[in-house]
């Protein structure tokens, strides 16, 4: 058995690398989004679940993490959401169920203040 990772972005303006990966279990996936969007400063990463819903793992606010709590993975997200800067998420330990396609979004806020 092997886990595989898609990476989609559905922008120009926001890029994924790599597209897509295979990786054995236990094993630790590192996926970066760059994004060129004037003004915003966070970037979010999402899980598509088999139900195709997302399940928001966490955000980049210009340099700090905010991962949500009760994730089935163990992910760090690191780096500098800040324009034209990239931001890495790392998904430790792979298991099976992290088999998905992974998403980042660029946004000019959190919304978690509004």
């Amino acid at each position: 058995k092997y886990v595989a990772l898609l990476c989609s972005s559905l922008n120009d303006k926001v890029d994924q690398n790599p597209p897509n990966m295979f990786k054995n279990p236990g094993e630790t996936a590192k996926i970066r989004c760059l994004h060129r969007i004037n003004s915003y400063y966070v970037i979010l990463w999402y899980k598509q679940l088999k139900n195709r819903q997302l399940q928001l793992l966490g955000y980049m606010s210009t340099t700090t993490e905010n991962k949500e709590k009760g994730l089935d993975e163990d992910v760090t997200i690191e780096g500098d959401a800040n324009e034209g800067q990239n931001c890495t998420l790392t998904i430790n330990s792979l298991s099976v169920s992290s088999s998905a396609v992974y998403f980042c979004a660029a946004s000019y806020h959190s919304a978690t203040y509004h």
